[in-house]
């Protein structure tokens, strides 16, 4: 029992500091979900109404609700693949034997992960730019016409996707370096001994000696890749014809612009209740796998 009380007794800052600056607000967020708060009730409480659900139900009826959550699904379903290859590739260059200069790299690529997302999403967006932009400028040095990347509504999101796979890249790489520095060296050996190949030794023994690292870094990645919101706020407005709205764009919109805030809170809430869903498959996945 001593032991017990001594362990909340230190623990009890730390819950205390949790409950005030997360449980509080959480659950103030959910109570105005649960009512028609907006700029008249801002302006005085008598204004403020209890509605119930009745803004999740509007939100469903509501096409822009639907267009914001089919982006955010495309760049999730995209986008994620896409940045653990990356983030895999670069730590397996990185961690390879023949890799000089291991120090100088790894900053290198971590690098866009503590420069400011404002910042280098205005000279993204530069770079990209129709007239003037590095980009088409390569481009029409190899006789391919200047492409809209940021005007065009089949360009935009792709546009979106290689942004933030290169800014977030680095913080996933240095999570596979650590599982890879972490395998045993004899089991490579063991694989050579018996005549694999570097392929079937990348399949047979690097992806499942790293399968609860994977499976860390999917969670990760997928919880912050569907709260994309500084990417298009920067480079695209949510234009070209909505293509770029994501679910948090949307939020933004509805209590920041619209001050729609009961409104804006159902949308968190459902976007919390999205990424719990898939997070909850993808762990049941890994127990199924024995990835945890």
């Amino acid at each position: 029992m001593r032991a017990s009380l001594a362990g909340w007794v230190f623990a009890a800052p730390a819950l205390v500091v949790l409950g005030v600056f997360f449980a509080v607000p959480v659950a103030s967020a959910l109570l105005l979900s649960l009512t028609d708060f907006d700029l008249y009730a801002l302006a005085h409480l008598d204004n403020l109404r209890f509605v119930a659900f009745d803004n999740y139900a509007e939100l469903l009826r509501t096409p822009l609700f639907w267009k914001s959550l089919g982006n955010t699904a495309y760049f999730v379903v995209v986008g994620v693949p896409l940045s653990i290859a990356v983030s895999l590739g670069a730590a397996m260059l990185l961690n390879a034997r023949v890799a000089r200069f291991k120090p100088l790299f790894r900053t290198a690529l971590f690098a866009p992960v503590v420069t400011t997302l404002v910042a280098v999403a205005v000279i993204w967006r530069y770079l990209f730019h129709t007239s003037y932009g590095l980009v088409n400028w390569a481009l029409g040095h190899v006789g391919i016409s200047p492409v809209d990347w940021l005007g065009d509504p089949r360009w935009a999101m792709p546009t979106i996707i290689l942004f933030a796979v290169w800014k977030n890249f680095g913080y996933n790489m240095v999570i596979f370096l650590a599982g890879l520095q972490a395998i045993p060296q004899d089991l490579y050996e063991a694989a050579r001994i018996d005549g694999a190949s570097r392929w079937k030794q990348f399949l047979h023994v690097t992806l499942p000696m790293l399968g609860p690292v994977l499976l860390v870094v999917g969670v990760i990645t997928i919880s912050g890749y569907f709260q994309l919101f500084a990417e298009p706020y920067v480079m695209t407005r949510g234009d070209p014809l909505q293509s770029t709205v994501s679910v948090l764009y949307f939020m933004y919109e509805e209590g920041f612009m619209w001050w729609n805030l009961g409104r804006a809170s159902a949308v968190a809430f459902l976007l919390f209740l999205i990424i719990l869903a898939v997070t909850t498959v993808l762990l049941r996945f890994g127990r199924r796998r024995q990835m945890v």
